[in-house]
């Protein structure tokens, strides 16, 4: 029983996290539509982008991107490279969240390989977009932002792993 508890805990976290706001957790999938957008070209902020693995994932992964200049309102896309270097096919799944914390709400994605879970076999790497825009209402003294990722390893998650299909 505790043992299902500790389990159950994370993914709790994680939905109370994205409902509250709290340690920066950025919510799901927004819609931009281009013909209604207002982009502030008068200001610009500065998104860095960082990654971390959890303990137990060996994946390398990085932004192809350190940092970008934004203009609140303008559509933005990046990528981040992940590569499996193991032996074994693996599941990843990334958690985002943005620093400072309160500005999390001002950052929204339309599409993240952080919505899916990402299957990379032994030896494979993948080039993943984000792309995302700053909210016009963000306050004007927020300059930086920091958009950051850590990757889990969930094979364990996945007693049989769906696979992969070439298109």
């Amino acid at each position: 029983l505790m043992f299902a508890f500790g389990y159950a805990l994370v993914p709790l976290y994680n939905v109370f996290c994205e409902i509250t706001g709290l340690n920066g957790k950025t919510g799901g999938r927004v819609a931009y539509e281009v013909t209604t957008a207002e982009i502030d070209k008068q200001r610009s902020v500065t998104v860095q982008f960082a990654t971390t693995n959890n303990g137990s994932m060996s994946w390398e992964f990085r932004p192809l991107q350190n940092s970008i200049e934004v203009h609140p309102g303008e559509l933005n896309e990046v990528k981040f490279y992940a590569r499996n270097p193991t032996a074994a096919r693996m599941i990843g799944q990334a958690v985002p969240s943005v620093s400072p914390s309160a500005t999390a709400d001002y950052l929204h994605k339309t599409e993240c390989f952080c919505f899916t879970q990402q299957v990379l076999e032994a030896g494979e790497g993948i080039e993943m977009p984000v792309r995302f825009f700053v909210d016009k209402a963000l306050p004007a003294d927020v300059r930086k932002l920091t958009l950051s990722y850590t990757l889990f390893d969930i094979t364990q998650n996945f007693a049989e792993a769906p696979q992969l299909t070439a298109n």
